[in-house]
């Protein structure tokens, strides 16, 4: 039609959503803007759930340089993640002491997926082109501007992802 300028649709940037922490709490994810972001969907009762000392080095290690690892628990593999958001907490802490933050429990895949994992699925689709999560411990390594997504596997050990964050923070 003449004279009407057509919109463009931008995809959503990380940095647009706002997420629940464990406390129920609203925090905009544009306060990370600046940082590389590792995003990890999580379970307490999982063969992965080691991982969480991986994720806590991670943190210890690379934070003080731009890294936020945030963690998003998930009951929807094997009911994995049973517990309330106090007990996962607590056993976060206790058992790995985890000190990142740690989101609302949320559901990854379905009609009640979170917008979140939403847009990261479509950014870094998986094998095949599938946007699914498989399983807990699937991780997102998101750039500085938000812009770029990495996914990994839930069996890739968060030391593995050292090489893929140092290029980002630079």
């Amino acid at each position: 039609m003449r004279g009407c300028v057509p919109q463009v649709n931008r995809m959503a940037n990380l940095h647009d959503f706002t997420v629940s922490d464990i406390h129920g709490k609203p925090v905009a994810l544009r306060d990370y803007q600046g940082k590389v972001l590792l995003v990890v969907n999580t379970a307490s009762q999982c063969g992965f759930t080691p991982q969480y000392e991986g994720l806590q080095a991670l943190h210890a290690a690379y934070h003080d340089r731009g890294l936020a690892v945030l963690g998003f628990p998930c009951n929807q593999f094997g009911h994995q993640e049973p517990g309330s958001n106090d007990q996962i907490q607590s056993f976060c802490e206790t058992k790995f002491a985890v000190s990142f933050p740690l989101f609302d429990k949320i559901d990854v895949n379905g009609p009640a997926a979170a917008p979140l994992f939403t847009h990261l699925k479509a950014a870094a689709p998986g094998l095949l082109g599938s946007q699914k999560i498989k399983w807990n411990f699937t991780k997102f390594l998101v750039s500085k501007d938000g812009q770029s997504v990495t996914r990994f596997a839930p069996s890739t050990k968060p030391k593995a992802l050292t090489g893929a964050i140092t290029r980002l923070l630079g």
